[in-house]
């Protein structure tokens, strides 16, 4: 945790997954997301009450608590004082001030939720802006931010203890899941379909102007296809090259029957217009 506190108003806010360079505090004022540089002092309270010990107390007579002296224990810069704290501090140490981060102050306003219509009041994960719906989870991502946000959620699970797993979905047939077009919140008009990455098989719902939708869990599925790779399959390659393949020779088959004029069968050249049809549909659905 990296706490600032605002010197107008005294209020703290966690900074850890603070992106910008600025932000405004509830007071008003404009504060710099800059985190306050240590300074070693002597331990004059304790840490999870705040009363005071003595300067060699291994414990605190009230409370009981441990005095963690430890240099390398010590991460927690107090905002106020500087100094140096426990992680799991509630008290700082040298000044005695209560560590108690607020809520940063999220710009945006609610919206309507594309999927449930409920409305979406402006929050902020991993350090991003956004609209989350409380009642069918989704996100609403607006402006250019889903790229930050998906290598933010990446980040995190890379972090996370153990090996990355594998995506929930990993190459799947766009084709056999349900069609639905929403909505977009900002402009009613209806949303693209885009396979995210073209292999992962996760859908968004994307309006080139105004931001992307992302149904619950599919932050979590990108962000398990990034980790795993994020490669296509050898077999969706394979599905890839033949329907190229397949899509250049109705093409070839077309310009033939146009050479030939209007000798060639009318069922016969129905049917090149069909498979030409078809092919080009599932050649744009695996490009």
């Amino acid at each position: 945790m990296q706490l600032i506190a605002c010197p107008t108003c005294h209020a703290q806010y966690d900074v850890s997954l603070v992106i910008v360079d600025r932000f405004d505090c509830r007071c008003g004022a404009s504060l710099e997301n800059e985190p306050p540089k240590p300074a070693d002092a002597e331990i004059h309270r304790c840490g999870s009450c705040g009363a005071q010990v003595g300067g060699e107390a291994a414990s605190c007579e009230y409370c009981g608590s441990e005095i963690v002296r430890d240099p390398g224990a010590l991460s927690l810069i107090c905002p106020e004082c500087y100094s140096r704290n426990a992680d799991t501090t509630r008290f700082c140490a040298g000044c005695g001030v209560a560590f108690q981060p607020e809520p940063l102050p999220v710009e945006g306003r609610e919206c309507p939720c594309p999927d449930c219509g409920a409305l979406m009041p402006p929050t902020q994960v991993a350090g991003v802006a956004l609209n989350e719906c409380r009642g069918c989870r989704g996100l609403w991502v607006p402006g250019d931010h889903f790229d930050l946000l998906v290598t933010r959620a990446a980040d995190q699970r890379a972090k996370s203890e153990g090996a990355a797993p594998d995506p929930r979905v990993r190459g799947a047939n766009p084709i056999r899941q349900s069609v639905r077009y929403r909505k977009c919140p900002e402009c009613d008009a209806f949303m693209h379909r885009r396979n995210y990455r073209k292999s992962s098989g996760v859908i968004v719902d994307e309006c080139r102007e105004h931001g992307t939708w992302l149904d619950p869990d599919e932050l979590e599925q990108i962000a398990g296809f990034i980790l795993s790779g994020g490669e296509t399959s050898k077999t969706f390659a394979d599905e890839d090259r033949k329907c190229t393949e397949a899509a250049a020779a109705a093409r070839a088959r077309t310009r033939l029957s146009q050479h030939m004029g209007p000798g060639i069968g009318s069922t016969h050249r129905s049917e090149i217009d069909l498979v030409d049809g078809l092919v080009g549909v599932l050649s744009k659905i695996f490009s």
